[in-house]
């Protein structure tokens, strides 16, 4: 009686660790440089997965998301949805959780731009969204351009999320999709993609610590949006080449 009850306790303990991995708390590897200095290669971060049923995703937020429905994988093959059904994806997100099965690539990127702003370069050299100017020089890789030395303007769509990588050469973020795509609608991502957000680095020890919304989001006027995003046409845009295609 006494080793069943233990094997009750270990399979309950087991369930509602998958339980809390699938659906609440999740700790993810990041695999590339894109978003240097603020997370590197191989550290680990814990992923909130029910805070955007709490609050909207917010500009500055750090957040993991699904390449199924949004990007493609890095050869440009399309990746395959999750399943529809809620107990398969219960299961398929069970079995990813311990290795056994997995086919999405998820991205680590940091939301720039919400449905209906105006993201805009350049200002002083500074992206701009609704008009108000990005001191961005405390997240992003030492060195690197914040922007394009090109000018564009482009009005978030609907429903979608404009997403930039911290180290701006080495990220396949919107801005690079932008450039290489058909248009703005691929650039973007869609809301219902966003598996959560980053909110603490627990590894390595030296990176121990939590990842708050940069001040620079939190300036007077950035919450002006000036048109509606369904309504929007995207300016030309510039010829930035990145050096690498980074995830």
């Amino acid at each position: 009686m006494r080793y069943r009850e233990l094997g009750i306790i270990v399979v309950g303990v087991i369930v509602l660790t998958l339980v809390l991995k699938a659906f609440v708390i999740q700790v993810y590897e990041i695999p590339t440089a894109s978003m240097e200095n603020t997370l590197m290669v191989g550290d680990r971060v814990l992923v909130n997965k029910v805070v955007y049923h709490t609050r909207s995703i917010a500009r500055g937020d750090i957040i993991v998301f699904s390449g199924a429905g949004s990007w493609g994988d890095l050869n440009g093959n399309p990746i395959p949805p999750p399943p529809s059904n809620p107990v398969d994806h219960f299961f398929d997100a069970v079995l990813a959780d311990i290795g056994v099965h997995g086919n999405n690539t998820f991205y680590v990127k940091r939301v720039i731009g919400l449905p209906g702003d105006r993201v805009a370069c350049c200002t002083d050299g500074m992206i701009t969204v609704n008009g108000v100017a990005l001191h961005e020089s405390s997240y992003l890789m030492p060195g690197t351009n914040p922007a394009a030395p090109e000018p564009f303007s482009i009005v978030v769509p609907a429903g979608r999320l404009w997403v930039m990588g911290d180290d701006r050469y080495n990220s396949d973020d919107s801005l690079y999709r932008y450039e290489h795509s058909a248009g703005l609608h691929d650039a973007t991502i869609p809301e219902n993609e966003v598996a959560g957000r980053a909110f603490f680095v627990i590894w390595p020890l030296s990176q121990f610590g939590d990842l708050p919304i940069p001040a620079t989001f939190q300036q007077a006027g950035i919450d002006a949006a000036p048109a509606a995003a369904a309504t929007a046409l995207a300016a030309p845009l510039l010829i930035w080449r990145r050096r690498k295609w980074k995830a």
